[in-house]
């Protein structure tokens, strides 16, 4: 599922929040489909794809007993004609596949082998949520969140799905849940602790985006009492695993010692990271320690290079803009050059 972003309205730094991707999992039972969804083998024209009989036989179980997911497995290989074949087949064997029919759901969504059908798709996901498919639950409350064709918008039922998620410690849903106790949905005011404990369920969950924002509000004291300590474990989590805006926030803490031993040159590495993955503020950070050379050698060629793809993302910065303003030859020449490295062209 594609992430939602979602405008924080919060006086916190979570401007990095959005709707998770739940995992792929492969949930147990799920619903027969209904007369009113269209089969997957029906293309558009009337063409239909090969017989379900030439396809190869299943897979033998693996040795712990849990059959193969020949169908899951063609999907994330992108072989998505060969996984809705599949499926169907599976459904043949059992109509209570609910991760047969989430897959469907998946494919319709993605207009991947049959023609894109977010109305489709919501059936899918509906009958496998009904049958206690968590994936599908989260999926379908995407689906209602943002609206789609023939899937009208509709934060409250789409709350409730991803409530049906959660209660199976879904990170995604857990995640999202947060979220939107955070935006304060459907005229609702904020509720920071509701979404403080959303976010602690979804990072032990397993979610990152969760890390980061827990993090946050424990950082800035929002829902949560106020712990610097306990902030720098989520905020570490979040910029070991790759959140970039986790990155930012732990590697200034780490340069300032706020909660953490100081460790210039190890937050100056990280904030590199960030900036080459194109975060504005990193790269200002990142422009200010060439030019004044505090933890990296002092280089105006790159501060000018750094500071200039952060006044391209709109962080302007009057000070760089002085202390870069009279490069030497030389120094003009690397800053061309490097623009054009970082830029790729």
């Amino acid at each position: 599922m594609r992430r939602l972003a979602l405008a924080l309205s919060l006086g916190i730094s979570l401007s990095g929040a959005a709707l998770a991707q739940g995992p792929k999992q492969a949930p147990s039972a799920k619903p027969a489909p209904s007369p009113n969804v269209a089969s997957p083998f029906v293309r558009e024209g009337g063409v239909a794809p090969a017989p379900r009989d030439s396809l190869p036989p299943p897979l033998p179980p693996r040795a712990d007993g849990v059959p193969a997911d020949l169908a899951f497995g063609a999907y994330q290989r992108g072989n998505f004609l060969y996984a809705l074949m599949e499926a169907e087949r599976r459904l043949d064997a059992n109509s209570k596949d609910a991760a047969a029919m989430t897959l469907i759901g998946e494919i319709y969504r993605d207009g991947a082998a049959v023609p894109r059908d977010d109305h489709a798709a919501s059936e899918w996901f509906r009958l496998a949520s009904n049958l206690g498919d968590p994936q599908a639950a989260y999926e379908l409350g995407a689906l209602m969140l943002q609206g789609a064709k023939d899937v009208p918008k509709d934060p409250v039922a789409a709350e409730a799905q991803f409530e049906r998620a959660a209660a199976k410690n879904h990170h995604g849903a857990l995640y999202n849940l947060g979220v939107m106790a955070l935006e304060g949905m459907d005229g609702k005011a904020p509720d920071y602790a509701k979404a403080a404990q959303y976010f602690l369920r979804a990072a032990n969950a397993g979610d990152d985006d969760a890390a980061y924002s827990y993090g946050v509000m424990l950082r800035d004291g929002k829902g949560v009492p106020m712990n610097i300590g306990e902030s720098v474990h989520w905020l570490k989590r979040a910029s070991d695993d790759g959140v970039i805006a986790g990155q930012v926030e732990y590697a200034i803490m780490l340069f300032n010692g706020e909660g953490v031993p100081r460790d210039e040159a190890g937050a100056a590495k990280i904030l590199l990271t960030a900036a080459a993955r194109g975060n504005p503020i990193a790269q200002n950070r990142v422009a200010h320690l060439y030019a004044k050379g505090e933890a990296l050698p002092k280089d105006l060629a790159k501060a000018a290079a750094w500071n200039s793809f952060a006044k391209a993302a709109g962080l302007k910065d009057n000070e760089l803009d002085v202390e870069t303003a009279n490069l030497t030859p030389d120094e003009r020449t690397r800053f061309t050059k490097m623009v054009h490295e970082i830029a790729g062209f």
